[in-house]
């Protein structure tokens, strides 16, 4: 045999035998390395950095189940309740803070005047009242705080922070000085809006429903004004986008939205669009994602997983930055739930796909919890600024008020501003 023909046998041979040797092992195996563990990734990122969500109607469920009854067996908190949030779901989701929404509805009819008395702001001071219960009595487990340092506190300790937030300036009352009480009772944000306007700004239901946006209204700044001075966070989840844009031009603390998405993934109005995201990266604030169907696909709720909640974290993170982006599930607000994210317990997968995605540990951190409580630290930080410059309670009251218009008819005797004058009183 030639030897160069030897030669090409020889070397056809080491071929075959190299084919059937790598039809053994996948390709790719030789070429990449193995996957990195995602769920080992986010176990570690949830065992050091306190996942923090924004948005939790647990206590409005126990108000509608139990009439806010919790002790004697009640309310098996501990072992298992029929909705989204129990213990064991909190702990098996590596919750380490939670803001509990002390949630009282709008006037059932939209068309209710503004100042048509209502049991809100008496209804909202019993949401207080059960949510501050619910984490003394589980105390082992929660810890009631009003402070971000107690809230880092509380994961240093293994236990679930507890804050509260309030949903609407319907539950106050319109008024500025029951919105300083509530703060005092423990309330440390409050949603400019929920689903009706108010005496500060128009709602994302209103302009939902075909009626202008009208943004905030001339008593709005006023709002905000104490709020930065109380060190309370302004939560624009529920105002209409020109709200939004109104109160980021006026606020001097970080804004929050306790529970919203992306606009330009979803086109519904309870969604941030992209203006509005990179002005509140300028303004330093969060947009903590929620995950309810309709938001997240207006177009075809039914269809949504966990991955299309993936979508609006990331959007967020690009238009914003991951500085800004935080999570806000709304459990037990809505029975709209993607598959994958039925429940507290599925916290664990949905930062598992964020890595998958290819988020950083670092960028996932700031998502879970790092994020909110800067912008709580921050607001805090603007309060004592303020409160340190000598400025004093806002008195401004809202002068749509029945009892305003009343009064004004009323000469403004009962205190003189020259000469004595005669007293006049309410029970002539």
């Amino acid at each position: 045999m030639a030897p160069e023909r030897q030669s090409l046998l020889s070397n056809a041979g080491f071929l075959v035998s190299l084919l059937a040797l790598t039809s053994l092992v996948p390709v790719h195996a030789a070429i990449t390395t193995p996957h990195p563990d995602y769920a080992k990734r986010a176990e570690h990122i949830l065992k050091t950095t306190p996942l923090i969500d924004g948005h939790n109607d647990l206590p409005y469920a126990l108000r509608r189940t139990t009439h806010n009854q919790i002790y004697n067996g009640k309310t098996p908190f501990e072992t298992g309740l029929k909705g989204q949030t129990d213990l064991p779901r909190l702990r098996k989701g590596r919750l380490g803070g939670q803001f509990w929404s002390v949630y009282i509805g709008c006037p059932s009819d939209p068309n209710t005047p503004i100042d048509f008395p209502t049991y809100a702001t008496r209804d909202t001071l019993e949401q207080i009242d059960v949510a501050r219960r619910l984490a003394d009595k589980y105390s082992k487990d929660l810890m009631y705080c009003d402070t971000p340092a107690c809230a880092k506190k509380a994961f240093r300790q293994g236990k679930i922070g507890s804050f509260l937030g309030i949903e609407g300036g319907h539950q106050v009352g319109n008024s500025i000085a029951a919105l300083r009480q509530a703060f005092y009772a423990g309330a440390r944000y409050m949603t400019i809006t929920h689903n009706c306007d108010n005496a500060w700004a128009t709602a994302a239901s209103t302009v939902r429903a075909g009626k202008p946006d009208l943004g905030m209204t001339s008593f709005g700044p006023e709002l905000i004004k104490e709020m930065n001075r109380l060190g309370m966070l302004v939560d624009l989840s529920h105002v209409s986008h020109q709200t939004m844009r109104d109160v980021l031009k006026v606020t001097k603390a970080p804004v929050m939205f306790s529970h919203s998405s992306a606009y330009s993934v979803s086109k519904h109005l309870r969604n941030v669009p992209d203006d509005v995201l990179k002005t509140v990266a300028e303004n330093n604030g969060v947009v903590m994602v929620t995950f309810v169907r309709s938001f997240v696909n207006v177009d075809n709720p039914d269809s949504v997983t966990i991955e299309d909640v993936v979508k609006h974290i990331f959007h967020i993170a690009k238009v914003a930055g991951w500085d800004h982006v935080g999570l806000g599930g709304d459990y037990d607000g809505t029975d709209e739930l993607p598959k994958g994210l039925e429940d507290v317990s599925k916290y664990p997968d949905l930062i598992a796909k964020v890595l998958e995605h290819g988020a950083t540990d670092e960028q996932v951190r700031k998502l879970v919890g790092e994020n909110i409580l800067r912008v709580w630290t921050d607001t805090e930080k603007v309060a004592k600024s303020i409160q340190k410059s000598g400025a004093l309670p806002v008195e401004e009251v809202w002068q749509g008020r029945n009892w305003t218009q009343s009064l004004a008819k009323r000469s403004p005797v009962f205190i003189p501003t020259e000469g004595p004058a005669n007293m006049e009183f309410g029970c002539d």
